[in-house]
């Protein structure tokens, strides 16, 4: 069991409440440092009335990582076959950097669940997220072979996006102090290098 079925609106407000104060929590803290009074304090709700929508931290945690895992995909799965190899790849390039911008606690989530083992979410990694690698290297690779791309290795250009872009996310304090800047204009000047970078690493 994760969480009760929010049937009404104040049910389904306390539900978003709880999960929004979750993630502050887990993002910073990680699982193991994380704790449901903690989450609850977060919540601005009582410990027992957080028990009354999940069962236990670790139904909490798994929901955020369920939730976050359709929304870290979707920008791989947005590779069509039918485009432009070079700009399907930038492009994907962009979006992973957008979603650090806009969801920096959902990437270090990620991040610190990675780091410990992955001991919540092995099989998901194991399945759904190496199938959908699998398919798009493949994809790539016939690009590749159609000589529309250059011959790099498909998986560990995937491995260097997921590097380039969740950085700016999962390092956001050391990003900001090297770079003396506040608010996200940082990101204006990622987006142009990494377009730049990609553009002249995958021209064939």
């Amino acid at each position: 069991m994760t969480a009760k079925r929010p049937t009404t609106r104040i049910q389904r407000k306390n539900t978003a409440t709880i999960l929004d104060a979750a993630l502050e929590v887990f993002s910073a803290q990680g699982f193991a440092g994380a704790t449901l009074d903690q989450i609850a304090r977060q919540a601005g709700l009582s410990k027992p009335n957080l028990l009354y929508y999940f069962a236990s931290k670790e139904a909490i945690y798994v929901t955020l990582l369920t939730d976050l895992m359709e929304t870290w995909l979707a920008p791989l799965r947005a590779l069509d076959p039918e485009g432009e190899p070079v700009d399907e790849i930038v492009g994907y390039v962009l979006r992973k950097l957008d979603m650090s911008r806009r969801f920096p606690r959902e990437s270090r989530l990620f991040a610190n669940e990675v780091l410990s083992g992955a001991p919540h979410f092995s099989a998901r990694i194991d399945g759904e997220l190496r199938a959908l690698v699998d398919e798009k290297a493949a994809l790539i690779a016939a690009w590749q072979a159609e000589g529309r791309l250059a011959a790099l290795d498909p998986r560990h250009l995937i491995f260097s996006i997921w590097a380039t872009t969740q950085h700016y996310a999962d390092f956001d304090v050391q990003v900001r102090g090297v770079l003396g800047t506040e608010g996200d204009g940082h990101y204006r000047a990622a987006e142009a290098f990494l377009g730049r970078l990609y553009r002249g690493a995958l021209a064939p």
